[in-house]
């Protein structure tokens, strides 16, 4: 399993490894895309040939890409949806491009819609996306805070939909330790967490970990992340998690304030190399 972070693509996706490698990273998470909408900057022939060679020169296992924020697969307002669906499917051709081993994606939120039809125009939706989609890359879904009607807060909706989409390329979850404790997953008493989710879920559905402590308290439905060891999760809940992961071979990917996630990699792969 390998610890990394999400870095920028500021002056080209290229950038990004020399970036992750500088802070510590084996593997690294990017947007291929502004996160808050406009049109993608394009990836030419020449632009994925430097960005592959960067990856391989500074020796980076993976790539994750993570999708814009402004996903809602249940929304009520059709060009909202259907963009959702649209950047979704560009994303996961974008990452094959890019060689990339998952997207993740938020589901977003279903408004006013009663849970049922939000969890059927979600599925509808990702299977749309996944249309007739033959790249290389694999889809995960991220676990959610739980705010409001927001979408995959619990593991037991996200089961459903994966269920309910049932295709190939949507093969887990990119679980969230801080938005799983801000919607009510302990991580503190890590037995039963873990086996609520695999009760939920099935365990062998996490593919992805983001490690990040939380700066608000368990159920809060708050999504603030915090420093490794500095939040209320706590440093011996993550000896538990990174332990678990590395039996799994799962690798973590940390989204904390950048002007401390070097020091979060390091102490992230200390639990590792001492576990």
């Amino acid at each position: 399993m390998f610890i990394g972070c999400h870095v920028s693509i500021a002056g080209g996706v290229f950038n990004a490894p020399e970036r992750a490698a500088l802070l510590g990273a084996e593997a690294m998470q990017i947007f291929t895309r502004s996160p808050q909408g406009g049109k993608a900057p394009e990836l030419t022939p020449g632009i994925i040939s430097e960005f592959n060679l960067k990856a391989k020169s500074y020796q980076l296992k993976d790539t994750f890409v993570h999708t814009p924020y402004y996903i809602n697969f249940a929304s009520e307002n059709n060009r909202i949806r259907y963009g959702s669906i649209s950047v979704l499917r560009d994303e996961l051709e974008r990452a094959s491009l890019l060689g990339a081993k998952y997207v993740m994606t938020h589901l977003g939120s279903a408004g006013q819609l009663p849970e049922k039809e939000a969890n059927e125009k979600t599925i509808e939706a990702l299977k749309k996306s996944l249309e007739g989609y033959a790249g290389s890359t694999e889809l995960l879904i991220e676990n959610a805070a739980g705010a409001g009607k927001i979408m995959g807060a619990t593991f037991s909706q996200i089961a459903e939909i994966i269920a309910g989409v049932n295709h190939t390329k949507l093969v887990g979850i990119c679980l969230d330790t801080q938005h799983s404790f801000a919607s009510g997953y302990d991580w503190r008493d890590f037995k039963n967490t873990l086996k609520k989710i695999d009760t939920e879920l099935d365990l062998n559905k996490i593919k992805l970990i983001h490690a990040n402590d939380s700066k608000t308290e368990l159920a809060s439905s708050k999504d603030r992340h915090e420093h490794i060891g500095k939040g209320l999760i706590g440093q011996e809940a993550f000896k538990n998690i990174v332990a678990f992961a590395q039996a799994k071979n799962i690798s973590m990917i940390l989204e904390t304030e950048h002007e401390a996630v070097m020091e979060d990699i390091k102490f992230l792969k200390s639990l590792r190399n001492n576990s």
